[in-house]
């Protein structure tokens, strides 16, 4: 008859090895707050990374070099590209509308009639209030141009994420992006005790 192999784990090694495993395990706990504060560490530094490769360069197709082709536009350049081309009509038309404006008002509103007097003086006023926002209009399209150039456009001033190009292309000249947007105004809600 074959012989039952022999238990080697006698009560004294069982308990030798309980206590190892109890070492081990109490090491595992004292390493694990070092562990993630390493990776909260490598996450901090992964998101800092991510956001200055956002800001840094906008991505191009690479080129062969020797071939003398510029590098082609990705669609998101191509987009800036079409609303730089439209802040510039939009920019010209403001112009010919402000100086038209100039040569439409009249110098003296000296009428016989007091009603159309005042008429007279309203239409000068809501005209001249509607070119006074043009010329803040024209003042956020040169920033805007300015940024495009510079290539910081498309970019939130507050927390320095990449604006979506729909909200580029629905409100050119802005400079913050839906989220911060939405917090700023619900700020000056509550300033305003709304």
């Amino acid at each position: 008859m074959a012989k039952k192999p022999v238990n080697k784990n006698t009560p004294k090694k069982t308990a030798k090895k309980k206590t190892v495993i109890k070492k081990k395990a109490s090491a595992k706990k004292a390493a694990a707050p070092v562990k993630k504060k390493v990776a909260v560490k490598k996450a901090a530094v992964k998101a800092v990374k991510k956001a200055a490769a956002k800001k840094a360069v906008v991505k191009t197709t690479p080129v062969k070099k020797g071939s003398g082709k510029k590098p082609v536009p990705t669609n998101r350049e191509k987009a800036i590209l079409d609303i730089q081309h439209n802040l510039q009509l939009q920019k010209e038309a403001l112009l010919k509308e402000a100086s038209e404006t100039l040569h439409l008002l009249p110098g003296d509103l000296n009428y016989p009639d007091m009603g159309d007097q005042a008429t007279a003086e309203t239409d000068r006023n809501f005209m001249l209030r509607l070119r006074d926002r043009d010329r803040g209009l024209l003042k956020k399209i040169d920033q805007t141009i300015e940024r495009i150039k510079t290539k910081t456009y498309g970019f939130c001033e507050a927390c320095g994420e990449e604006i979506g190009i729909k909200r580029l292309q629905a409100r050119p000249v802005t400079t913050l992006c839906v989220d911060c947007k939405t917090e700023q105004e619900e700020e000056e809600r509550i300033s305003k005790g709304m």
